[in-house]
């Protein structure tokens, strides 16, 4: 089987990897291809893969090419994990926003908008090309914003394209082995969009165990989520947010810690992954050496990566570093493996998803992507029948969900004016004066946003 991997010299390439060469049953990936446009990174992580392999002997073969086209014939599954404008583009993101007062994070609120805008012309040709290259390959989508992503790409590919993220798996799998559960078969009732969902239950041998958690302050405070929002806080809600509801719950917190921090998120990652992909170019780390391989130098440079994750909202809530335990992800790659079995194999699975809603959310149209519990089978991921959300959370989703529409029609006829509505129309930029500028700003910094010259 055939995987492509577009974005192929990104850090988190070796994840994946790492994932396949656990997997030895009949029909697994025997061939990956690394796209990317950028030749040394390629080299780069082809070198880390090169060391993960040793002593692996039924190890997939890796190739690499910055030609899209001949990475995507003959695909089966196509992973897009790319990042229009590089970790400097992410950068920029901030700088412009906190300019202006609001939050620039990647995926939420105007950093996540800018994002999108530079992001979703590429993604849809992405999959004009899959569509005409390999139309009968899967795409599994990374590409933040995970959830506006795989709605644009959706719109050409249909079901055929499924986005994949693991903060609610592994919120999920903290919260069942708090409470004692085997987090591999515990049922996560979990809801809402990309990076804007809520654990409302856990179920346990059948048992919604939820209700033990929110009631003992001891298991409330064992775990990141408990600490970041606080018991009273998630015992109001009834449900436990994702990490990422913390800008929204505690958004004036957040961006004043951005604000004072000495670096923001996306720079220290630029300067990091700039480091390591330096020193593999110029060869200070030797390949498959013993003592300082490709694979350990990436691996430090990873734990140094999750142990950093969301510093500043850890330090608005006063919890600081990050606990041991916590640093396990939701494992983003084994998500991805567990999809591409289920269809080329038809090993039923339930998964977190990004799916088109069809009927599952009622205060939502059928073609907007939500991320919910899916059933997947070899005929692709279906969403599972969920209860409505209590309307607090229902409106923050249409909230967003109606900002994403307006990225995507943005995206489509290049009108500057749209562009401004989906920065004033987020609930976290609360001006239109401030939209506007955002949108001047934005354009200033990056080229790849100069097509927002219509009315």
């Amino acid at each position: 089987m055939r995987l492509v991997i577009l974005g192929g010299g990104g850090f988190r390439v070796p994840l994946v990897y790492g994932a396949l060469l656990g997997d030895h049953a009949e029909g697994r990936v025997t061939e990956v291809v690394l796209h990317d446009l950028d030749a040394a990174r390629l080299g780069a992580v082809t070198r880390v893969l090169a060391d993960q392999a040793v002593g692996v002997p039924d190890a997939p073969a890796v190739t690499a090419t910055t030609d899209l086209d001949e990475a995507l014939r003959g695909a089966d599954f196509v992973f897009s994990a790319i990042r229009v404008g590089g970790l400097e583009g992410r950068a920029a993101d901030e700088r412009v926003a906190l300019a202006e007062g609001v939050l620039g994070q990647e995926t939420v609120g105007a950093g996540g908008i800018a994002y999108g805008l530079r992001t979703v012309p590429v993604a849809v040709d992405i999959a004009r090309r899959v569509r005409e290259l390999a139309p009968d390959a899967w795409v599994i989508n990374f590409t933040n914003p995970a959830g506006l992503v795989t709605e644009a790409m959706s719109r050409e590919l249909g079901d055929r394209v499924i986005g994949i993220c693991d903060s609610p798996v592994g919120l999920g799998r903290r919260v069942a082995r708090i409470l004692g559960g085997d987090p591999d078969s515990a049922f996560i009732d979990y809801v809402g969009l990309n990076h804007l969902g809520w654990l409302r239950g856990l179920r346990i041998d059948g048992r919604d165990e939820l209700p033990r958690l929110l009631g003992d302050d001891a298991l409330l405070g064992s775990f990141e989520e408990g600490r970041l929002f606080g018991a009273e806080w998630l015992r109001s809600l009834g449900a436990v947010p994702n990490e990422y509801l913390h800008y929204y719950y505690f958004n004036r917190e957040a961006v004043r810690a951005y604000q004072e921090a000495e670096q923001t998120r996306g720079a220290f990652l630029r300067d990091q992954q700039a480091r390591f992909y330096d020193e593999l170019g110029r060869g200070e780390v030797s390949a498959s050496s013993s003592s300082s391989s490709a694979w350990k130098a990436w691996d430090a440079t990873r734990a140094e990566r999750e142990a950093t994750y969301m510093a500043e909202n850890r330090e608005a809530a006063g919890v600081g570093e990050r606990a041991e335990e916590d640093l396990e992800s939701g494992g983003y790659e084994k998500v991805a493996l567990a999809l591409m079995r289920a269809i080329a194999r038809d090993e039923r699975a339930t998964l977190i998803l990004n799916v088109r809603n069809r009927t599952t959310l009622s205060a939502l149209d059928g073609d907007a992507v939500i991320e919910v519990p899916c059933s997947v089978d070899a005929n692709g991921a279906h969403p599972m029948a969920v209860d409505p959300l209590p309307l607090h959370a229902t409106g923050l989703v249409c909230a967003v969900k109606a900002v994403e529409r307006e990225v995507l029609a943005a995206a489509s006829s290049g009108s500057r004016a749209t562009a401004v509505k989906a920065f004033a129309l987020h609930p976290l930029v609360d001006s239109v004066a401030v939209a506007r500028r955002l949108v001047e700003g934005y354009r200033g910094v990056h080229p790849g946003l100069a097509y927002l010259n219509g009315a």
